[in-house]
């Protein structure tokens, strides 16, 4: 079975004040799995950050980006079953997750949430991490 990456990028080109070279991208399919790289509040076009300092701005920026890349790889909203989500700071927790049950109503994916130190840019306050599996479609 042949992986599909969609959007493959290299770190030293998005994170160019940071000494990176990996090869990554933003999604692989695996069969009817879709692995979704963490989204955070950025332009998946331009790597600018958006929504500084307002974490329901950058929660719902990621969560089009998750549409987007589910999209771009034959999935929906509806097909996530996984989702971990990262704050720095637990008061976020209310703002994040109102913002993410408008996105996934009536999808029930289990969730992890988890409060870490930082994220790689400063000015990210949420990552979301996403697992799918396409659903065969009537």
């Amino acid at each position: 079975m042949t992986h599909t990456r969609i959007r493959p990028f290299n770190t030293k080109d998005t994170y160019p004040e940071q000494n990176l070279d990996n090869d990554l991208c933003q999604a692989v399919v695996a069969g009817n799995t879709i692995y979704l790289r963490g989204q955070v509040g950025q332009d998946l076009d331009t790597s600018a950050s958006v929504g500084v300092g307002d974490v329901a701005a950058q929660t719902d920026r990621a969560m089009a980006n998750i549409a987007t890349l589910l999209g771009e790889a034959g999935g929906r909203l509806g097909d996530v079953v996984k989702m971990t989500i990262y704050l720095v700071d637990a008061r976020y927790r209310e703002d994040v997750y109102r913002v993410v049950g408008r996105w996934l109503r009536g999808v029930y994916p289990v969730s992890t949430g988890v409060v870490v130190s930082a994220l790689a840019r400063p000015e990210w306050l949420v990552e979301i991490d996403i697992v799918a599996v396409r659903q065969e479609r009537a």
